[in-house]
């Protein structure tokens, strides 16, 4: 797999309310940049997302694809992609970790596409991803009651 790119950030809230924010993929348009679409397709017993499709519009990635989800209860979602057009590989994680009331979110993300990138288009294009979730995500579940 690709180089993974990894950003941290802290947000005010449990580890609980950080996640429930990240699983309720029908508000992402709401809130992460770039997200136009996000539909839950096949869900866990649990009621969590097992496959989601997005539409994604964020320079230099455009898109449709489906990703499917593994959850270890607050702590860590995983994801890998099912099928997109222009993504071949969109691998990633939310890893939480509480800290005195407010929770450390690492994003990591691995993509690759079946265009030609410059390695350093494509890490760009990781980071742009990356930021505008983490700092979305964030302002998210600090502006919720």
């Amino acid at each position: 797999m690709a180089e993974q790119t990894t950003s941290s950030i802290t947000v005010d809230a449990p580890a609980s309310a950080v996640m429930a924010v990240i699983a309720d993929f029908d508000a992402y348009p709401e809130w992460a940049k770039g997200v136009t679409v996000a539909e839950t397709r096949s869900t866990y017993d649990d009621g969590r997302a097992e496959q989601v499709f997005f539409a994604l519009d964020v320079s230099p990635i455009k898109d449709e694809y489906t990703l499917a989800y593994t959850w270890d209860g607050d702590r860590e979602v995983t994801w890998t992609l099912v099928e997109g057009k222009m993504l071949r590989a969109l691998d990633g994680a939310y890893e939480l970790r509480e800290r005195d009331g407010s929770t450390e979110v690492t994003y990591r993300l691995a993509l690759d596409v079946s265009i030609p990138l410059i390695g350093m288009l494509k890490r760009k294009g990781e980071k742009i991803l990356i930021d505008t979730a983490l700092k979305g995500l964030k302002k998210r579940v600090e502006s919720l009651p």
